[in-house]
């Protein structure tokens, strides 16, 4: 199945579990290092949706990024195009997993634990799938723009992680509060 790819597309999917444990493990981040106020800004904090985003948010940038400073020069790989393709990778997932939360939830009244947990994995399937879609079909923009699209998102999350507005979306689902 694998030999059809290039090395830079294999680690894309390769990315769909690795990027699922990861993520998983910024589930558990903040609580395991003692609460402290720096893994805040990149791990979940509580069990809002918004918290939840955040388990994609860092793992995709590095996934993306530390493979495109130790290879990318090794396969030639275009940097407008690596760095579009993680952009459009990470804010899919973004986009997908409140989306796909909300869906299941209100449509049919329920929340389980299984089905939340696959959401992660859903949302990275997705979101790495359109990534190696563009990466093979796109030229991609300048990787400047796309840098400063990934480093406002980053912003984004860490300043809300912060200074929560009162939305549902930001409400631990468990307590019923906001932020940290």
């Amino acid at each position: 199945m694998f030999k059809k790819y290039s090395q830079p597309e294999k680690w894309i999917l390769i990315g769909i579990p690795m990027l699922f444990l990861i993520g998983s493990l910024f589930h558990f981040l903040y609580e395991m290092t003692g609460k402290l106020k720096v893994i805040a800004a990149i791990s979940a904090t509580n069990e809002s949706v918004w918290e939840h985003c955040k388990m994609v948010v860092l793992p995709v940038i590095l996934w993306w990024g530390l493979y495109y400073i130790f290879r990318g020069n090794e396969y030639n790989i275009n940097a407008n195009k690596w760095f579009t393709t993680s952009l459009v990778a990470m804010v899919t997932a973004i986009i997908t997993m409140p989306m796909s939360y909300y869906f299941y939830t209100q449509a049919f009244g329920v929340e389980i634990l299984a089905v939340d947990i696959f959401l992660l994995f859903f949302v990275l399937i997705l979101g790495q799938c359109l990534g190696l879609h563009v990466f093979k079909y796109h030229k991609g923009m300048n990787i400047w723009i796309a840098l400063f699209l990934i480093s406002i998102v980053l912003v984004i999350f860490i300043v809300f992680t912060f200074y929560q507005p009162h939305l549902p979306i930001f409400m631990d689902g468990v307590n019923h509060t906001y932020g940290i």
